[in-house]
């Protein structure tokens, strides 16, 4: 394969990425939000009262990430941070009220989004996009479980 050719799959899959982002930023930027808010909202909406540090592990982010977002979040009205009653060197997150309603309008546009991405796709054609893009997913994680068993 010429990976100097601008028509090679390598630019395809980056143009996506980044009309993608483009998409979904503009979208969220009418709620207020920034594009690595949603995952943490949804996680959350499912399962209510996580610890900072589950958090970050679900979204593979740092503590200190997790610790800025959640800030942003609470200045939004979006989630409070409460003690656990059982262990008090944990803190918990909630979603408020007008967290649970941002969730819903984001279920909204996130379906809307993935209607115009696959709108056109029929389920096997989905289903093989899944499937090609998990592959690429695993490639991707062995190969950084690899650098970091070299450090």
């Amino acid at each position: 394969m010429d990976n100097c050719n601008f028509d090679n799959l390598h630019q395809a899959f980056m143009m996506v990425i980044k009309l993608h982002y483009q998409r979904l930023h503009a979208t969220l930027e009418k709620l207020g939000l920034y594009p690595g808010q949603p995952p943490m909202l949804f996680i959350l909406y499912k399962n209510n009262g996580q610890s900072q540090r589950e958090l970050a592990e679900k979204l593979h982010i740092k503590p200190a990430t997790t610790t800025v977002m959640l800030t942003r979040l609470e200045k939004a009205g979006l989630v409070t941070r409460k003690q656990d009653e059982l262990d008090q060197r944990i803190s918990r997150v909630y979603l408020t009220d007008k967290g649970m309603e941002v969730c819903e309008v984001l279920k909204k546009v996130m379906g809307d989004l993935n209607e115009e991405c696959f709108g056109n796709f029929s389920d096997d054609e989905k289903e093989l996009l899944r499937n090609l893009l998990q592959k690429m997913a695993d490639n991707l994680s062995n190969k950084c479980e690899n650098l970091k068993d070299k450090d």
